[in-house]
């Protein structure tokens, strides 16, 4: 995608869920496709690969547009340190669900911030999703209704998904979506983007 170089705000992301998400702000901003790797490094923990995905991502596009503020944000859930990923199919959704059910898995959702090719700030919030004992019926009932393929942990918890736990613990639930926009509020007024100000 091609940007003016006067672009003030880039997402470096690609998802239709990061960009809804920071159009709630009502701060113009571009999205561009940082096309990093996401695989994780031997032994690197969970909320060690959501940081260093999200600086990764912000500082691909910050050294192509470095007048801009670039936001990269990326998401790992783990259960006991296992990773869990995005599954792709129905069976796989259904298999996450099966392994989920009952037990508590940890999200971590980073945001960095870029500019002139510098990380200048990054947040990593965490959250915690208990999820109900459910039936295998249910899982299938949830999967084939909702089809969350493209989410990690197999749910959309701003849908049906929130039927599926006991409980959410996290400072921001908006990050469960894939960008905390509380903290990204919070670095962006650092920044001198108020998205309480109609002009930035």
């Amino acid at each position: 995608m091609e940007l003016s170089q006067s672009t003030t705000l880039i997402l470096a992301s690609t998802s239709k869920y990061r960009r809804a998400l920071l159009e709630r702000l009502a701060i113009p901003f571009s999205c561009a496709d940082p096309k990093t790797a996401e695989t994780a490094y031997e032994n690197e923990a969970p909320e060690a690969l959501a940081r260093r995905l999200g600086d990764e991502k912000a500082l691909a596009i910050s050294t192509m547009y470095p007048n801009a503020i670039v936001i990269g944000s990326d998401q790992v859930a783990a259960l006991s340190e296992k990773l869990i990923g995005k599954p792709g199919s129905v069976p796989a959704a259904e298999a996450q669900l099966r392994l989920c059910s009952g037990q508590a898995v940890h999200f971590f959702t980073a945001v960095s911030f870029a500019r002139n090719g510098h990380v200048v700030a990054q947040r990593c919030v965490p959250t915690t999703v208990r999820f109900r004992e459910l039936s295998a019926a249910e899982i299938a009932d949830y999967v084939q209704r909702e089809q969350p393929l493209d989410c990690a942990g197999s749910f959309r918890w701003e849908g049906l998904g929130i039927c599926l736990f006991t409980s959410l613990e996290s400072d921001d639930p908006t990050a469960l979506e894939g960008l905390p926009l509380i903290a990204t509020c919070d670095e962006l007024r650092k920044l001198g983007i108020n998205p309480l100000k109609t002009t930035i």
